[in-house]
């Protein structure tokens, strides 16, 4: 789960880490009114989506008057920005945070995220603030700095002084880096989160630290943990079929292929997935149905499959465990008598009822075909997909 740059920043002051003074409006007035408010300026104005690449997309600019700010805001408001990393259909902007401009000096660059080869909390530094980290990373391996936290004895203020040093600190520059350090990290522990970062996080005129942004990920199966984060999803950030899926119970992610992918198990998925590659076709999705797989969750799987114009065949691999192929079989064929779709479906079924639904699905009269192991029924999708 994500959040926007004004609420992590929220958070931040949370556990006093130093953040300028900001306001948030969904309206182009209430940006003009908060720039009075902050006057003097010049002032900052970003639009927030959940997508990083804002500057250079034009959503993140300097203004220097509450008219300048009110124009940047009717602007942006109820539109699409598209950077990168948002995809090509952008991220709808409803709310435009604004702050007084910073005069910076340098510009470093902090996170918190688990590494995954050492299982631990590891938070990254480096002196090249306010560029892509994974730029830096490819291009320039050695001025990433790395402080791995010990989960036994947790973050130690000396590890953050160690860093302020490696990044050129002084003086009192070493306490409020460590200060920033300890907050990263202990709102990473208590909030269970997979991603704090601040980029720039900026030494200013008067040598003082600030965070300029902040970016914060939530780890999605703690949020049972943190109901206070129930009202920050901002799910209009989201793809609406992730949020249905979601909502359904089960996992979807959106690809770029043909061939949609029906599975119970995201091992499974993944191993469809592959095959459906190494015969030449492309997946169109990652869809997870889970284990428990019923009727009603295979009629909306189907749905939002087919809501990508993109495919052109749909590929069902089920494995019968708790779960029975003939209560799947009858999903299968109310959702495409329902939907009166006419993608063509390839289906194998295993395990549990398999041979009593493939004969459901045999008998149906439907644009779908039974294939007796999972090469064969990859081998029919890509060629299904192919017409």
């Amino acid at each position: 789960m994500n959040l926007h740059e004004y609420q992590s920043k929220e958070i931040f002051r949370e556990y006093g880490l130093p953040v300028p003074e900001f306001k948030v409006s969904t309206k182009a007035t209430g940006i003009g009114k908060a720039a009075y408010e902050l006057s003097p300026g010049p002032f900052v104005c970003k639009c927030q989506v959940h997508s990083g690449a804002r500057g250079k997309a034009g959503g993140v600019a300097k203004v220097d008057t509450p008219a300048q700010a009110e124009a940047f805001a009717a602007k942006w408001l109820g539109m699409r920005l598209v950077t990168r990393q948002s995809g090509p259909l952008g991220k709808p902007v409803s709310r435009i945070l604004i702050e007084r401009a910073t005069s910076i000096a340098r510009e470093l660059y902090l996170s918190a995220t688990v590494d995954r080869q050492s299982a631990r909390l590891t938070v990254i530094a480096s002196e090249s603030g306010g560029m892509s980290i994974e730029e830096l990373a490819c291009e320039h391996p050695e001025q990433i700095l790395r402080s791995v936290i010990d989960p036994l004895v947790g973050p130690q203020p000396y590890q953050g002084r160690e860093l302020a040093y490696k990044l050129g600190l002084q003086g009192r520059q070493v306490q409020e880096f460590a200060r920033i350090f300890m907050g990263i990290t202990r709102m990473f522990l208590e909030k269970d989160l997979s991603l704090v970062e601040i980029n720039p996080l900026a030494v200013d005129t008067e040598g003082h630290l600030q965070c300029l942004d902040a970016k914060i990920n939530v780890d999605p199966y703690s949020l049972f943990r943190h109901p206070e984060f129930a009202e920050l999803d901002d799910t209009s950030q989201e793809d609406p079929r992730v949020v249905r899926a979601v909502a359904a119970g089960f996992s979807y992610v959106p690809l770029e292929g043909s061939i949609g992918c029906l599975v119970n198990g995201a091992g499974l998925a993944m191993g469809t997935m592959d095959i459906i590659k190494n015969m030449g076709g492309e997946p169109a999705n990652f869809l997870d149905v889970g284990g428990t797989a019923n009727t009603e969750r295979v009629r909306e799987a189907f749905k939002i499959i087919l809501e990508d114009p993109h495919v052109k065949c749909i590929m069902v691999n089920i494995f019968g465990g708790i779960v029975r192929c003939d209560m799947i079989a009858e999903g299968i064929k109310g959702a495409v008598s329902e939907i009166r779709s006419s993608v063509p479906v390839v289906v194998r079924l295993e395990g549990n009822k398999a041979q009593e639904g493939e004969r459901i699905l045999n008998e149906c009269g439907l644009n779908i075909q039974s294939a007796r192991d999972l090469r064969q029924a990859a081998a029919l999708a890509v060629q299904a997909a192919a017409r």
